[in-house]
Order: C-alpha cells, then sequence, then structure tokens
C-alpha cells in the first residue's frame, strides 16, 4: 500500500501520484481512497469524517 497525492476539487479529486490512501490532516488516520468523502478544497486537506472536519472548520474559525 502506498499513499497517494491528490489534487482536491469542488466534488472529486484528480489523483497526482497513484496510491491507495491518504491521511486525515487532524487525527492523522489513514483514509482508503475509495473511503474518502471529506476535504477541503481551499486548503488541499482531507478528513477522515465529518467529525474531524467539524473540528478543522472550528480551527480555522476561532477568534
Amino acid at each position: 500500500m502506498k499513499e497517494a497525492k491528490l489534487k482536491f476539487k469542488p466534488a472529486n479529486f484528480e489523483i497526482i501520484n497513484p496510491g491507495d490512501y491518504v491521511f486525515c490532516k487532524v487525527s492523522g488516520k489513514k483514509i482508503n481512497l475509495s473511503e474518502l468523502k471529506y476535504w477541503n478544497v481551499e486548503l488541499q486537506e482531507a478528513y477522515f469524517s465529518y467529525v474531524e472536519a467539524a473540528e478543522r472548520f472550528k480551527q480555522l474559525n476561532k477568534k
């Protein structure tokens, strides 16, 4: 198994370097590409689930 390099787009992602998984930016968990559903296009970050995506949103929007 190998880590993939992706370019995240609004509705999908482009595979830059082939692989099987990416890492969640918040938790560090491996995410199989077949299970990848959450990412941030602007920051080009992947998230394991909606929980990590929400946590990252909170981190970025602290005042």
